[in-house]
Order: C-alpha cells, then sequence, then structure tokens
C-alpha cells in the first residue's frame, strides 16, 4: 500500500517566485513531478479568491490542485477534472461562528466608521467582509471598536489586518473566528484522513504563522521576511513544537531554500522517502 501524502502550500511568495529573492532553476519542475505522483494530495492555501488563484495556476504553469483553501480560509474548493466546486461541509462548520449572518449583513454594524472603505465586489465572499484603510488611520484601535461591536451582537469573528506595500495601503478582513487557514487545513486532514505523519505544510508570512507554529509538520520558506522567522521561532518555543518546524536554508540538490526549493527541502526532512522522487533531472 502507497503512503498517501498531503502536501499544503501557500501561493505569494511560496510556491509562487514572486518576491525579491531568485528562484532555484528547475525548482518549479522538481516540485511538478512530486505532485503529481499518485500518493499526493496537493492543496493550495492562499488569501487570493478563486479567479486569483486560477490566474497563478496559469502565469506560472503550477500543477493542478486536488484542493484549494481560498480567500484566507473562508473557502475550500475540491478542484478536478470536473471543475471546482465549493466544499458546503466547511462553510456549514463556520457558518455557526456568524449565527448565520452572512458578510454583507455585517456591513450595517460599520457603517458609521470614516476609516474604513469597502473593497470591490469581488473581493468579498459570503463569510469575508473586507476593507481598505488609510495608512493614517489608528488601526489598532479601530479594530478593538470593531471587536466590541461583534462581541455586542454575539458573532466570533476574527479582524486580520495587513498592508498592501505596493500601494501602500491597509487591508483588514472581518471573517469567522474559524475561518483561519490552521483550521482550514486542519478541516481537509481530518474529512480525508490525513494525520501530523503524512502532511506537510509550507509558508512564508504572517498569515502562515498558525499554522507553521502548530504541531502540523510546516517548513518555511528561506526567502520569509527576517520577521517572520523569529516570531516563528519565538512561538514555536512558547508552543513547544520544535519537531513540527523545518526552516529551510538551502542546499538541497544544490538549490537555495527560496520558493518551492524550500518547500521541497522541508517535505524531504519530514517524509525522507521521497527524495528519490524528486531527483530525476538533478543527479549531477
Amino acid at each position: 500500500m502507497l503512503k498517501r501524502i498531503l502536501i499544503c502550500t501557500d501561493l505569494d511568495r511560496t510556491l509562487l517566485p514572486n518576491g525579491s529573492q531568485p528562484e532555484s532553476t528547475g525548482a518549479r519542475e522538481a516540485f511538478a513531478r512530486l505532485v503529481l505522483r499518485p500518493e499526493v494530495t496537493l492543496a493550495y492555501v492562499s488569501g487570493r479568491h478563486r479567479e486569483l488563484v486560477e490566474e497563478a495556476i496559469r502565469e506560472y504553469g503550477l500543477p493542478a490542485p486536488d484542493w484549494v483553501i481560498g480567500d484566507v480560509g473562508t473557502t475550500i474548493y475540491r478542484a478536478g477534472a470536473g471543475g471546482w466546486k465549493h466544499w458546503a461541509a466547511w462553510e456549514d462548520d463556520i457558518a455557526t461562528d456568524w449565527r448565520g449572518l452572512m458578510a454583507k449583513e455585517l456591513r450595517p454594524l460599520f457603517a458609521d466608521l470614516p476609516d474604513l472603505r469597502l473593497q470591490e465586489e469581488t473581493k468579498q465572499n459570503r463569510f469575508k467582509l473586507s476593507y481598505y484603510l488609510s495608512m493614517r488611520c489608528d488601526a489598532k484601535a479601530l479594530r478593538q471598536e470593531m471587536a466590541s461591536r461583534l462581541e455586542a451582537q454575539n458573532l466570533a469573528a476574527s479582524l486580520i489586518y495587513s498592508v498592501d506595500e505596493a500601494s501602500a495601503t491597509g487591508l483588514l478582513d472581518v471573517l469567522p473566528a474559524r475561518a483561519t487557514k490552521l483550521h482550514a487545513v486542519e478541516f481537509l486532514m481530518r474529512h480525508q484522513a490525513f494525520d501530523i505523519d503524512n502532511t506537510v505544510f509550507a509558508g512564508d508570512s504572517g498569515n502562515d504563522l498558525p499554522v507553521i507554529v502548530s504541531r502540523i509538520p510546516s517548513v518555511l520558506v528561506a526567502n520569509a521576511d527576517r520577521a517572520v522567522v523569529e516570531q516563528a521561532q519565538a512561538l514555536i518555543g512558547q508552543e513547544g513544537n520544535q519537531a513540527a518546524f523545518y526552516l529551510a536554508r538551502g542546499g538541497f540538490l544544490s538549490m537555495n531554500g527560496n520558493y518551492s526549493a524550500g518547500i521541497l527541502e522541508g517535505i524531504v526532512h519530514y517524509l525522507p522517502e521521497t527524495r528519490h522522487w524528486m531527483m530525476k533531472g538533478h543527479e549531477h
């Protein structure tokens, strides 16, 4: 019986070489060879919505995934020959956090807050209410005010703040409390009969940290921001999950550990039996 393996990876600056560091030649091809094997189930885990995930797959020639966890964890799709299908069981699971309400129905709660500007409709979904914020506003105070309004309505939510550096704009997502990359990966593992012995997650940024510091074997690619690496190491120390954390450093198959090279390095660290699946074209 072949051992089944679940590989979950973030896209931007993890599998996609769209950061400032160089990509190793042949790394994406080696990744594609690995994930096309019948033993492997591949899940892309991204903040992107469906159209942007599909765009990335086309632009970078990525292998077709079996699953896509998108929209910062608020959607899971089963992707396959028959097209992409919403996984309703996941949406039912997170719906209880908002007592059956949809993101649109939460908008009136914040309508009087002048610092919030709704993002485009394509960036909203049933469980994701997304705003732009000016960099001048007090994001921390604003989030506290929003959190207390949600709490008053007995709604369990998380407020995810990030910055789009290219446009110097703040981004704020209001999500069900359980709609995180970590819970989505755990849900997928549980329902597809994977466990921590045959699952590997790869990421590079702050919103990957909940998975990276969990008990799920994880790899932080070598091009990850220094501050994220330090945060991960500090949290790992508190959680005591050192055995489930790997920081790619390069050297594997003479590659630099950035992007897909780092993903492969981490997979071989946890699952040494996969090494020979990646070797073709790398014999020196």
